[in-house]
């Protein structure tokens, strides 16, 4: 984004008016197709935006008009590094922007996780790109949060860049087998024809960061796995990548097995949603005993995501908004409201 080329105020002091210039050769990309970016920013900021060439003009309050600015020159450098910008992306810089924590949207939605075949995955959201930090940093990260907000399939994604990077030799993908409503034994085939529906999320998302035709081959020679989680009792897992998914559906007894399984070299990432358990009998989730006994244990560390961070379907933000009203609270603390009352400075310890 080129400098500001000239800036005004009227008499009163209280509009400011300012021209920024965006290069030729991104300007379509800047609006987006029929002008879609430019319309959710015509949304989202309360300064005006009219944009006529290459040239936008910007007029409202002083706030206002430097926000717009600011949101400008950071989608211009999202689209100058070759990333299409779209109206969601859109939206999460406009978010980052206005959040408390003073963070480049550009260099959220510009670092790349994992390539493969001109698709590149990255984080889309600020506290996406906290929680696969956290992953780079930390030997044991708890991925909490809501369906649709990355967790698993951001865990994937750097187990298989670790995996390319020879940081680990091999990958291992678990899943309690915890259905809702039905029993496995009542369920036709074998046991692996029985546990597949529960780790097919996990296949799906192996497809499509690696090549299909690698992945059995991978498999056989034991480089991947994917296990129900009651085949990891009695092993040791040294120099892997480790994932437990869906942990909301385990027991205390069966995360403390599987995190007790931890070896040299390793990292072990768990994804779950205390909104979301299938235990039978009232059981006590192992996610949620594990997040009030492990909450200060050095280098563990719990990577909260909300509603904001859902990359689905605009309706899944919503939807998960509305049972987080109706429901009051997660069952005990809310981790929403926790997060808000560390970011007030109150009542709870800060995570490692």
């Amino acid at each position: 984004m080129a400098p500001r080329e000239n800036a005004s105020s009227d008499t009163a002091g209280q509009t400011v008016r300012s021209s920024l210039t965006v290069p030729p050769d991104l300007v379509v990309g800047l609006l987006g197709s029929s002008d879609e970016n430019l319309r959710v920013l015509e949304d989202l900021l309360s300064a005006d935006i009219h944009a006529r060439g290459n040239e936008i003009t910007l007029a409202g309050e002083p706030a206002d008009v430097a926000l717009a600015e600011r949101a400008l020159s950071e989608l211009t450098e999202i689209v100058g590094s070759g990333q299409a910008l779209t109206p969601d992306a859109v939206r999460h810089s406009v978010a980052m922007l206005t959040g408390t924590l003073d963070e480049s949207p550009a260099e959220v939605l510009t670092l790349d996780i994992l390539s493969r075949r001109g698709k590149t995955i990255r984080p889309k959201t600020l506290n996406q790109k906290h929680y696969v930090d956290a992953i780079d940093e930390h030997t044991i990260v708890f991925g909490i949060g809501p369906a649709g907000t990355g967790k698993t399939y951001l865990a994937m994604a750097k187990a298989v860049s670790a995996l390319q990077s020879k940081q680990v030799s091999r990958i291992i993908l678990t899943r309690p087998a915890v259905e809702a409503g039905e029993r496995l034994g009542f369920l036709p085939g074998t046991l692996y024809e029985k546990i597949d529906p529960y780790l097919r999320p996990l296949y799906d998302a192996l497809h499509d960061m690696m090549d299909p035709e690698l992945i059995p081959k991978l498999m056989s020679a034991g480089v991947i796995e994917v296990a129900p989680l009651a085949f990891m009792r009695g092993r040791t897992l040294n120099d892997a990548f480790i994932i437990l998914d869906e942990a909301q559906n385990t027991t205390a007894e069966q995360m403390k097995m599987f995190l007790t399984r931890l070896g040299f070299g390793s990292k072990i990432v768990v994804t779950g949603d205390v909104t979301q358990m299938d235990l039978p009998g009232g059981a006590t989730s192992g996610l949620r005993a594990a997040m009030r006994i492990l909450d200060n244990v050095d280098d563990i560390h719990f990577a909260e995501l909300t509603s904001a961070d859902v990359v689905r379907h605009r309706l899944v933000s919503e939807i998960v908004d509305a049972y987080e009203r109706a429901e009051g609270k997660y069952g005990g603390d809310s981790l929403l409201n926790r997060a808000q009352r560390r970011a007030h400075g109150t009542g709870s310890r800060p995570r490692r």
